[in-house]
């Protein structure tokens, strides 16, 4: 396995830097133009970050679909240790996240960071009453952020399509949400339009006051063009209120997950137009702007030098692909089979870039295959918080790789990678096992028995196979039950590290199949 690095960094002594996660919502790997130089739009302030920092090739969101991937983000733990065995979660709902469990943000609380979140949570929080009847939106809701190890939360509560649409701030509701509201045609006359089959729509005005089955509550000023501009303005506006502290030594945490570019693509009206890529085109060239806010923020500041910087999202792009694909010539999936919801790479392999001027050489290309669950381990080595038995079990370091020291495969164990539909897959170096043919989303799993000469389960060499086009099941028997094996110690275990084994939400459980007696 190769890993290119730069010239190792001169040894001295790192001050605690300030750490900012962005986290786009539905981008595939080649929705990047650093990652993909035939892209049909440019992403100059995302590609700012991998050119002056490390990028992962070979990174994966730990699910294909958004709750699940954010609450192994957070946590450095497989979210199918929990209740949550498929799927999303909605707007309003106890937290997936369990009370007292370790996240980036309260172990860095712990290390003496000031930490924020600004953008979308989608891991439930509670409001009073229930959708329709007995709402009292002057009461604090539970379970958010920071409950969970945030000392400040300004967003919204899910994906618009969810609802609750409105923003709230620590643990309260801005403006209430007494309207009603439901998925509208999207007449951006870049959308897709008639002839198109992708899903598309807004949530626009005008909104109703009465509750109609199927609707869902939004504030009578919310506009889903004005969300990524809102975001970005809450965001800078942090970083200018913590800078002095973070000079003085003490450091911030900034966690910024966005809305794009998840349907609705609802561009602001200032980037209309500006790409050869239709209205998915614009919204990538908008969200790439926000980013650039951020980073000039930090430059302006005087503190983008001992800043990292990690930029992500929670799984690859949603099946719209297929039509920039078709229509426009662009690759959101670059080469890769699938996308969002799927098993294949395109569900979950995404960009995956760090920056640290004083700490990462820029240039940096690393095709060690990793994790999302891995950035709590990685910011707890630098830190110097130490991780308990009981927390982050599915996260490793990568402080070695960033400050540019030797390292092998062995850095790292085997990736658990997790559908929509709840099937799972193992990567153990080149090796990646399909535990079910077909399992995932947009490409929908197969549930019966397979023909004769076909096989239930598919196994691809990804370093030479990357878009997953020929099952070696049959050629490689010991490799197919070396990883059986391993997948089903990583679930019953509790953990994918070493450790003692910690236990999890068993319950019923058809995705392991190969486990059913």
């Amino acid at each position: 396995m190769f890993f290119e690095c730069g010239p190792e960094k001169k040894k001295q002594k790192i001050e605690k830097p300030n750490i900012i996660i962005i986290y786009t919502d539905d981008q595939g790997y080649g929705d990047v133009s650093a990652l993909n130089p035939e892209a049909k739009f440019q992403t100059p302030n995302i590609d700012r970050i991998a050119n002056e920092g490390a990028v992962f090739t070979d990174g994966h969101s730990s699910d294909a679909v958004c709750s699940p991937s954010r609450y192994s983000l957070l946590t450095g733990r497989y979210s199918w240790r929990t209740s949550l065995k498929k799927g999303v979660l909605g707007a309003d709902g106890p937290c997936l996240i369990e009370e007292g469990r370790m996240t980036i943000a309260s172990m860095l609380q712990d290390a003496g960071y000031n930490t924020a979140m600004v953008g979308k949570w989608h891991l439930n929080m509670q409001f009073e009453g229930r959708l329709g009847e007995n709402r009292d939106w002057s009461k604090p809701f539970t379970e958010g952020p920071t409950s969970r190890g945030f000392d400040y939360f300004f967003g919204i509560p899910a994906s618009m399509n969810f609802g609750v649409l409105t923003y709230l701030e620590n643990d309260s509701v801005l403006e209430p949400p007494t309207l009603w509201t439901k998925k509208k045609s999207n007449d951006n006359p870049r959308s897709y339009g008639n002839n198109a089959t992708p899903a598309d729509y807004r949530m626009t005005p005008p909104y109703e006051i009465e509750y109609k089955k199927g609707w869902l509550e939004v504030a009578p000023s919310f506009n889903d063009e004005l969300v990524l501009k809102t975001f970005a303005e809450k965001a800078v506006a942090y970083i200018n209120k913590s800078a002095q502290d973070a000079k003085n030594g003490k450091p911030f945490f900034l966690y910024m997950p966005l809305t794009s570019p998840h349907l609705p693509h609802c561009t602001h009206p200032d980037f209309q137009g500006k790409t050869d890529c239709g209205n998915y085109g614009d919204f990538m060239v908008e969200t790439d702007y926000r980013v650039g806010q951020v980073l000039d923020a930090l430059k302006a500041n005087g503190i983008e030098e001992n800043t990292l910087v990690i930029f992500s999202a929670d799984n690859g792009a949603e099946t719209n692909y297929v039509y920039q694909r078709e229509t426009f010539n662009h690759y959101s999936s670059l080469h890769f089979k699938g996308g969002k919801r799927d098993i294949y790479e395109g569900g979950h392999r995404v960009p995956y870039l760090m920056r640290w001027p004083k700490t990462i050489n820029a240039g940096q290309r690393i095709d060690l295959p990793v994790s999302q669950t891995d950035y709590l381990a990685t910011i707890a080595d630098i830190v110097g918080q130490k991780i308990p038995e009981n927390a982050a079990e599915d996260s490793y370091s990568l402080y070695p790789i960033l400050k540019g020291e030797n390292y092998d495969s062995t850095i790292r164990g085997e990736i658990i990678h997790h559908s929509a539909s709840g099937y799972f897959a193992i990567r153990a170096g080149k090796w990646k096992l399909n535990m079910l043919r077909g399992s995932g989303g947009s490409l929908k799993p197969t549930l019966i028995q397979p023909k004769e000469g076909e096989a239930l389960y598919e196994l691809y060499n990804i370093d030479d196979d990357p878009s997953e086009t020929t099952n070696l099941y049959f050629e490689h028997p010991e490799i197919v039950e070396k990883l059986t094996q391993r997948i089903t110690e990583i679930i019953k275990n509790g953990r994918t590290t070493p450790g003692a084994p910690q236990d999890y939400v068993k319950g019923d459980w058809e995705q392991l199949t190969w486990m059913q007696p």
